[in-house]
């Protein structure tokens, strides 16, 4: 029997913090804006511009924090990352080196049966590079510098996860807790949430780490799923080979599925690392603690527990509801409206996300107004919508934000209540069909679906399909007298 590994794997986190304006300077932080629109001497980095910090950073940081159950370092310091990239204006980036904000915190995850305690060695403050935009046609690049300067927090655990589902429950966790403090809305194809892996293999039973790499340019979760496991096929049939794994940075191509080298692994004394002269340190005052742990928000868990408790929901529901603080408090407004929370839980659960695999819609930016929700449902709950119609409605409000009754007019949706037209309608399907109402009397069930779909057909699919289903039968029967 050959040689059993075992997968050790740490990350390095970096979450974007929803703030106005930029960590050291007054710039806005909008995503998408046009290149180089949102830059100013500091984040550009021109000389002599001097770096005021952004007391809401370290607000947002302090919370997050406390929710790992971080020990908090009331003096914290800035250091200077001294390296030379071209989306680095400085030449240096603002970071915590030696006195980050806190140290010292866990996470628990599920993991089989149970949970899982994934340790935290610190979360630290930092400023975010430019961005560099290759031009193929022109064969050059250019820098984008309006990301220069966007706060983050980066958060390093110990290597605590041993396989790529842990490593991917870490993470959702991680999204979790920073959408619920409403300190971030971690949109992986967007760079708000962004995780390097640091990845070693080892003989099962060993205690000593084997060598690690470093793998960068992840942006989806499938995307971190399949860099773990091909980089530990790669390292495995390399010592399996007696070859040697060399400490290095190496990127993931998600299209060609396997990484290459980028560059030997760094050390912190390869960037010189100096605390920042422009900076002073960081005082935390115990209000600022008692303060933000009064605010905490009920979190996912709690909150998915509380559905089941209060509303009844399954366990399923009330955690795919819960899984994005926005869909929860869609669900939980729309309930406190209409009191009704096994349709509105329904509907969330089935058509959004629905929507969201066919539409490639993020989840995290769902919006839907509680009180179109109610209309909706009650429009629904009174017959006036059958449940194709419904469809395009509910579709229509989660994309377009439209209001159902003024949709439902527009397109002509709702259900039409004319006996008299269902009742001709149904006699001349019959008529059009005299071989499929023979094969009914026979006993051939199966032939009523098809009916019914003529019916709905010729109604335009504005009739109420048990009322459809109602009359045929009535009529059915008379023939068969």
């Amino acid at each position: 029997m050959g040689k059993q590994y075992e997968t050790v794997i740490g990350l390095e986190v970096h979450i974007e913090l929803s703030t106005k304006t930029k960590i050291f300077c007054g710039c806005a932080t909008t995503f998408g804006k046009g290149a180089n629109t949102q830059i100013c001497p500091v984040c550009a980095g021109m000389p002599g511009a001097l770096p005021v910090l952004n007391r809401q950073v370290v607000r947002y940081a302090l919370a997050m924090g406390l929710a790992l159950n971080c020990h908090v370092n009331q003096l914290c310091k800035f250091d200077r990352k001294n390296y030379f990239y071209p989306d680095n204006p400085q030449n240096y980036q603002i970071s915590q080196l030696y006195l980050p904000i806190c140290q010292d915190g866990y996470l628990e995850i599920p993991a089989g049966a149970g949970t899982k305690k994934v340790r935290i060695h610190e979360l630290h403050m930092e400023e975010d590079a430019g961005k560099l935009i290759h031009d193929e046609w022109a064969d050059c690049s250019l820098a984008d510098f309006n990301r220069s300067g966007v706060p983050l927090i980066e958060i390093v655990s110990e290597p605590d996860m041993r396989s790529a589902d842990e490593v991917i429950a870490y993470l959702e966790q991680l999204r979790k807790i920073a959408q619920y403090l409403g300190i971030s809305d971690c949109r992986l194809q967007e760079g708000s949430m962004r995780a390097d892996v640091n990845l070693s293999v080892r003989e099962v039973g060993s205690s000593v780490f084997g060598t690690r790499t470093e793998m960068k340019n992840l942006n989806s979760f499938k995307a971190i799923m399949h860099a773990i496991e091909g980089e530990r096929e790669r390292q495995i049939e390399l010592l399996e080979e007696g070859k040697a794994i060399i400490q290095e940075t190496r990127r993931w191509d998600d299209n060609k599925e396997s990484s290459r080298s980028m560059r030997s692994k760094e050390d912190a004394k390869d960037y010189r690392y100096f605390p920042d002269p422009d900076l002073p340190p960081v005082h935390i005052p115990d209000a600022w603690i008692t303060e933000l742990r009064e605010k905490q928000p009920e979190f996912a868990e709690h909150r998915a527990s509380r559905y089941q408790a209060e509303f009844g929901l399954s366990e399923s529901d009330a955690r795919q509801i819960t899984e994005y603080k926005n869909l929860a408090d869609i669900f939980e407004k729309t309930v406190k409206l209409s009191g009704n929370a096994r349709k509105t839980a329904n509907w969330l659960t089935g058509e959004t996300f629905r929507l969201a695999r066919e539409k490639g819609i993020a989840l995290e930016s769902v919006s839907i107004i509680p009180k179109d929700f109610l209309t909706f449902l009650g429009e629904v709950e009174n017959g006036n919508l059958n449940n194709q119609a419904a469809k395009k409605v509910f579709e229509a409000m989660l994309l377009e934000g439209c209001e159902p009754l003024a949709y439902m007019q527009e397109h002509q949706l709702k259900t039409v209540r004319d006996t008299g037209l269902l009742e001709k309608t149904v006699q001349d399907v019959l008529a059009q069909n005299p071989k499929a109402v023979e094969e009914f009397s026979q006993g051939k069930e199966k032939v009523f679906g098809f009916l019914v779909g003529n019916v709905m057909r010729q109604m335009r699919g504005k009739a109420a399909p048990d009322e459809v289903g109602k009359m045929l039968r009535e009529k059915l029967a008379e023939l068969a007298k």
